[in-house]
């Protein structure tokens, strides 16, 4: 894989690129894609639950999109009720299975100066206490000021994504540990 290349999948498989995802559905026309994944040894319904933890913040650098304030480790009650129009970073939920995807669709056509985009986190059990977390992002590429938004977007997404993942999958993993080991009260 080029280094350019990296922009648009981190860490997927083929299978994993090739798949379809609810995003797919929300951007009609000329598009781009990108794919970020990771093996999290947890199963599929204690990452999905970190993976609702998105709602609350980012859980990436928290110095530069959280004001300084650090994404909680515990988990919060409540932020796994899910409802279609509930902000989820950067748009409102549309469509979410609990314990397997949540799909966000961003702006109108011009908002913030960025063509409108669609991602999905889904959540896939791949055996016994292991999964993968996979996100997918669509945006509209029309023009050639859609293709440069969509490349820096796509690499400031990837440092972003790249910690926010690797974030979820310790604190999934730590939540799976704890229940093997019977402490379901120090989740800190």
């Amino acid at each position: 894989m080029s280094v350019l290349s990296k922009a648009w999948n981190w860490n997927a498989t083929d299978e994993e690129w090739d798949a379809s995802y609810p995003c797919d559905k929300y951007i009609e026309g000329p598009r781009q894609a990108f794919i970020r994944a990771v093996g999290v040894e947890a199963p599929a319904k204690t990452l999905f639950r970190w993976v609702c933890q998105v709602k609350v913040a980012p859980y990436s650098y928290d110095w530069l999109d959280n004001r300084f304030r650090r994404s909680p480790r515990r988990l919060t009650p409540g932020a796994e009720k899910l409802e279609v129009g509930q902000a989820f970073m950067v748009g409102p939920i549309v469509e979410f299975e609990p314990d397997r995807h949540i799909t966000v669709l961003y702006g109108q056509a011009g908002e913030r100066g960025w063509p409108p985009f669609s991602l999905t986190y889904a959540v896939t059990p791949v055996g016994p206490g292991c999964s993968r977390l996979i996100c997918k992002a669509v945006m509209t590429s029309r023009s050639r000021l859609d293709r440069v938004r969509w490349f820096l977007l796509a690499w400031g997404d990837l440092i972003m994504m790249r910690k926010q993942f690797l974030v979820l999958k310790e604190l999934a993993e730590k939540t799976a540990g704890e229940k093997t080991t019977g402490d379901e009260t120090a989740r800190d």
